[in-house]
């Protein structure tokens, strides 16, 4: 089947940027062929984390206000992406576009999971078919709605001879284990990115600790850390997955309040950054014989961070998927495109063992724009 072109829009749960990429798709392979990153307006942005932080204190009119507004950002980035490099829209096949996640819960009697950016919106400002919502579905079959991409990473660096992992350390960090016999595994394993840029902004004032410096410089709290893997969630077995409703300030402040000596704030970032790593480390080192692991997000530029997962897993090749052929900046993004291709085509995307859900399916809804009739 001929090559096409996709865009695939990603805006993870640290909020910083909204990432376009536009990507070469064929059966075997892919290819970047631009990328672009738009950061959210100020206000966008704070009011966007005030209803992360505050579910219940956001009113519908301005849950409907900001559905719309991120629509008009991701429509941004994606028109900045196409001028960039000179690209038509009518040259597009589909942008599969993640929306931004504000709640995810998985485990109320009646499941759900919310990702604003009115794909609608979306479709209509770009002039392109827009594939998006691809949580709810997975959802209403059982699954816990996430994580979404290890069919990707299965297709992108499976290997038939070697056990490997991929491992995206997002605001939230989610492991994929791909067994040289096919089998596929994948979940949350809490903490990534943004509790810690969280608590470097509430104590350094700079939006996240550069190259994990800061972190570095600090101490491991022994009775901090156990209290922190002591969390229930870090206990379940998969099929699991969670959000910054669940991993946040307060989260944090809970884990502090339970010591008997209050840690510096510089220990407890080191802290969080070790208790991230290992339960990183705990997730590959209950699986059987991986040897390789590649890592992919914005956690790649946190030396620290790489560093302390290196010293919990000796035994392991760690580098980042560059070594697998696809940037690390730009894999989630990829993703998205590619789960637009396959969704198109029909192609199941979900993986039961992965999110629990009672079968395989396409995920993701198909919205068309006002002048296209059909697929």
């Amino acid at each position: 089947m001929t090559d096409e072109l996709y865009i695939g829009l990603m805006s993870g749960t640290s909020m910083d940027r909204i990432d376009a990429v536009l990507v070469e798709i064929g059966d075997q392979s892919c290819s970047i062929h631009a990328t672009h990153s738009l950061a959210y307006p100020g206000d966008l942005r704070s009011r966007l984390e005030r209803s992360v932080k505050d579910p219940d204190g956001v009113d519908l009119i301005e849950m409907g206000t900001l559905d719309k507004q991120v629509a008009r950002s991701f429509a941004e980035a994606a028109l900045g992406l196409l001028k960039n490099s000179n690209v038509e829209a009518s040259a597009i096949s589909a942008v599969g576009s993640h929306g931004q996640t504000v709640l995810h819960r998985p485990d109320l009697p009646e499941p759900f999971s919310v990702q604003l950016g009115d794909p609608g919106t979306l479709a209509a400002t770009v002039g392109i078919t827009v594939v998006a919502d691809f949580r709810n579905t997975d959802l209403a079959l059982g699954g816990q709605g996430a994580p979404l991409v290890p069919a990707f990473h299965r297709w992108a660096f499976g290997d038939t001879q070697i056990n490997r992992a991929v491992v995206n350390i997002g605001g939230i960090a989610n492991v994929t284990l791909l067994y040289a016999d096919g089998a596929t595994k994948g979940f949350d394993t809490g903490p990534g990115n943004a509790l810690l840029d969280q608590w470097c902004q509430e104590h350094q004032g700079a939006p996240f600790d550069d190259g994990g410096a800061w972190a570095a410089q600090g101490s491991i709290n022994p009775e901090l850390l156990q209290n922190m893997r002591a969390d229930a969630y870090f206990q379940l077995v998969p099929p699991k997955s969670t959000g910054l409703d669940y991993f946040n300030l307060n989260w944090l402040q809970q884990r502090l309040k339970t010591c008997n000596v209050q840690p510096s704030y510089q220990d407890t970032q080191a802290t969080l950054s070790e208790c991230t790593a290992q339960e990183i480390a705990a997730a590959i080192r209950g699986t059987s014989n991986v040897s390789e692991i590649a890592i992919c997000g914005g956690g790649v530029n946190n030396h620290d961070l790489m560093e302390r997962i290196r010293r919990a897993l000796p035994a392991c090749s760690i580098d980042t998927t560059d070594r697998w052929g696809i940037d690390p900046a730009w894999v989630e993004s990829v993703a998205f495109a590619w789960l637009a291709r396959q969704r198109l085509r029909g192609v199941p995307t979900s993986i039961p063992e992965v999110t629990g859900a009672d079968a395989a399916v396409s995920l993701g809804g198909v919205y068309l724009p006002a002048d296209c009739k059909s697929l």
